[in-house]
């Protein structure tokens, strides 16, 4: 679980770096070349422009309604995931004792371990794998949307309440803003985690935050204002679903005391 912590820690920083720092950044259009731009990139930067024109050319609406559209595609992969890191923790004290079983000094009692943990996983029907691959299939949807976002060329000549949405925002509102939402989503999503894993968690809570502050300051404001929308709507979503769970297991008490 704190390789698998890990990992994803250092997925989402590295997508954050890639997306402030590099890759083609060139106007897309129908004609770009590649399979990222052609069928990844274009087609959202397509949709935004549509949804522009619902709002009357409204492009600081348009990120926030695409934002909030994505986020709903990939909700069921959310919930997957949710569920798996779920069975995780209810699997973790027989993996616990697994790991007091043998010494991890000898490379026998570790291939046993290993061995023993692949029966459990099987028993209990849980793929260890399938709670990192839900956010494997995510990250590139949502890069490809923070691409179409700072490549399409309508949103730099269009403003939104108080921002240019081509120009970092001049009194740093939104930068902080979404910084501020990033945390409080965060926090929300690390209530219900078991302790250990919540104090795993703990560094990537502000170094989430502050590094969206910083990037945001430097970039156009049509990023901070979609960092912003896509924390609210998790911080919502979060919610919604803790609340759901916390019913049911209230419903499950009871009907147990039955």
């Amino acid at each position: 679980m704190k390789r698998r912590l890990q990992m994803i820690t250092l997925l989402v920083i590295a997508l954050i770096v890639l997306a402030a720092c590099g890759m083609d950044q060139a106007p897309i259009t129908s004609e770009s070349e590649g399979i990222w731009d052609h069928f990844f990139v274009f087609p959202l930067s397509w949709l935004i422009i549509q949804a522009a024109e619902l709002f009357n050319g409204s492009y600081g609406l348009a990120i926030m309604l695409m934002t909030v559209v994505i986020r709903l595609a990939i909700l069921p992969l959310f919930l997957k995931q949710q569920k798996s890191s779920k069975a995780m923790q209810k699997l973790r004290p027989e993996l616990d004792k697994l790991r007091e079983k043998y010494d991890p000094k000898k490379q026998e009692d570790q291939a046993k371990m290993q061995q023993e943990m692949i029966q459990l996983y099987q028993k209990s029907g849980i793929n260890p794998l399938m709670g990192c691959l839900p956010i494997l299939i995510q990250m590139p949807i949502l890069m490809a949307f923070y691409f179409a976002i700072i490549r399409t060329e309508e949103i730099a000549t269009h403003s939104f309440l108080w921002m240019d949405l081509g120009a970092p925002d001049p009194y740093y509102i939104m930068p902080a803003l979404a910084g501020v939402l990033m945390y409080l989503q965060m926090q929300l999503s690390t209530r219900q985690l078991p302790q250990e894993m919540a104090a795993q968690m703990k560094i990537m809570q502000y170094i989430m935050p502050v590094m969206i502050v910083f990037i945001g300051i430097a970039l156009p404001s049509a990023l901070s204002l979609y960092w912003a929308t896509g924390s609210l709507f998790m911080i919502i979503q979060t919610y919604v679903i803790q609340m759901r769970d916390k019913r049911n297991e209230a419903s499950s008490d009871v009907a147990t005391e039955q």
